[in-house]
Parts: C-alpha cells; sequence; structure tokens
C-alpha cells in the first residue's frame, strides 16, 4: 500500500470533520479577482491537511467531539501554514508548488507578499473569534517562532549546522504549528491533557522526513544553501546520501517517541489510527 492510500485509510474515520475544515478554506477567500480565484485554488489543491488530521485524531483519541470552535482552530492553523507557503516560493523564487504555479511566479512577488499577509490576516480572525486569550497567545508565539526560524536559516545558508541547531530550526519552523494545531485542540475541549510531547516529537519527525525526501529526489535545499540532517550527518554537501542512514535513525527516534507518548490514552480505533500515522512517517 502506497503512502498515499495508507493516509487516505488512516484519515477516513476523521472525513466529515476534514471536510468541514476544505469548506471553510474555500469559504474564507473574499477578495478581488484574479487573486480570488489563485488563493482559492492553492489552498484547495491536494493536501495532506496534516496538522487539523492529527489534532482531530487526537481529540477523538481523548474522547472529545469536534465543534464549531476546533474547526476554526484548524483553519487559522491551515491560513497560517499557507501563508508561510507562499512567503517562502518568494523567498525561494519557485515557480511551482502543488503541481501548480505559484503566485510570485504568475502575479508576481510584491502580491504574493500580500497574500501571505491577507491569509495570515484571516487566521487571526478566526483566533479571535475562539475568545480563548491563552489561545491567542499560543498562536502569536508560534508565528514569531516560524519567523525566527527562517530568519535564522537565511543567515546561516551554506554553513552545515550542528544537530541541535537543526533541530531547534525544526522545531520552530514546523514542530511549533503541529504544537499549536494539536495543544491548541486539547486545550480548546477542557481536557487536561498534556499532547506537547506528541506534537513536537511528531512535528520534527514530520520536518527531518520531508528533508529526506528533498535530499532522494530534487536536492533543491542543498542547492539553496540549506543544509540538512543528511548533510550534518555525512559533513559533506556533494554526498549526503552518506548520512541517510543515520537520518532514518534519528527520523525513528522522534517517531518513537511520539508513539511512546500515547501511551496514557485509553485503547481505541483513533489512538491506533494516531500511531499508524505517526509510524506512517517513517515507513511511508
Amino acid at each position: 500500500m502506497s503512502f498515499q492510500e495508507k493516509y487516505i485509510e488512516i484519515t477516513s474515520v476523521i472525513q466529515d470533520d476534514i471536510h468541514k475544515v476544505r469548506q471553510g478554506l474555500t469559504l474564507c477567500i473574499n477578495i478581488q479577482e484574479p487573486l480570488k480565484s489563485k488563493l482559492s485554488a492553492i489552498i484547495n489543491a491536494p493536501s495532506k491537511h496534516i496538522r487539523a488530521v492529527t489534532a482531530f485524531l487526537y481529540l477523538k483519541a481523548l474522547g472529545k467531539n469536534i465543534d464549531e470552535k476546533q474547526i476554526l482552530l484548524q483553519l487559522a492553523v491551515e491560513l497560517a501554514h499557507n501563508a508561510s507557503l507562499i512567503h517562502d516560493d518568494v523567498i525561494d523564487e519557485c515557480k511551482t508548488r502543488r503541481n501548480q504555479k505559484t503566485i510570485n511566479s504568475e502575479l508576481g512577488s510584491k502580491l504574493a507578499v500580500i497574500s501571505g499577509d491577507y491569509l495570515l490576516s484571516i487566521a487571526l480572525k478566526k483566533i479571535s473569534l475562539l475568545n480563548c486569550t491563552q489561545l491567542t497567545e499560543m498562536f502569536a508565539q508560534t508565528l514569531d517562532k516560524m519567523c525566527r526560524g527562517e530568519i535564522n536559516q537565511n543567515f546561516n545558508r551554506y554553513k552545515i549546522p550542528t544537530l541541535d541547531e537543526y533541530i531547534k530550526k525544526s522545531e520552530q519552523k514546523t514542530a511549533s504549528l503541529f504544537e499549536t494545531a494539536i495543544c491548541g485542540a486539547v486545550l480548546l475541549s477542557g481536557e487536561k491533557a498534556d499532547a506537547s510531547e506528541f506534537s513536537k516529537n511528531f512535528g520534527i519527525a514530520f520536518q527531518i522526513r520531508d528533508d529526506l525526501i528533498n535530499v532522494k529526489t530534487t536536492k533543491s535545499d542543498i542547492n539553496d544553501g540549506v543544509y540538512t540532517a543528511p548533510v550534518i550527518f555525512s559533513g559533506d554537501i556533494t554526498a549526503p546520501e552518506k548520512g541517510i542512514e543515520k537520518t532514518t535513525l534519528l527520523l525513528n527516534n522522534y517517531v518513537n517517541n511520539a508513539v511512546n507518548s500515547l501511551e496514557s490514552i485509553e485503547n481505541n480505533i483513533y489512538k491506533e489510527k494516531l500511531r499508524e500515522l505517526a509510524e506512517l512517517l517513517a515507513n511511508g
């Protein structure tokens, strides 16, 4: 079974909830053409919505239902994620994403930057509707971490970082938004469970997997002077393949940590799917 087939099988138990997120994203965009159609196409392009998926599975594993506030939170997370991708495309001068032309390549970098800001403004409106000061602070801190991660990465281009620096950047750029999606959802539900260990380890594992795929395929990160775990382990930007085995072990370590953090949750179908999803990162 392929990664996509397995992913569809895992997410089938929350498909109705994810459909509400997709619908909400479509209704979010209210701006003039041709930008409206372009933004709508981008946020509705084939996407895993993996942050919402993990959050919903975690909530249901705890026995909680998905209400309208939970949908609003995941809309805000998805919008922030897509805004960061649009801004990344400008920074990296990308021409395509998800098999579509990027906004910067089609409408110019200036409009692309404003488009990302526009999505962030909608995300903040969604967060404000939740009327939860603690969640607002969490969301703001996450945006701060994501920006700091990107800034640090830019200043350290063409330098091989230490493993600790790489993990910290992965926490900032990727894991922090997973933490907001999952821990924020738990906070909204009124549950006292601590989901931070799972979300941090899952988010870092997700980034390591993405970096592994990049090294095995396009090597665009290396070409852009962004050196990830395979390069760190190999110590040689011309032979990152030498670091793949150790990077895979690192990935497995974070996946195992994520799975082990679920032990305190009572066994049920949603916990099982969450475990399968984490293990899919290592095996898919």
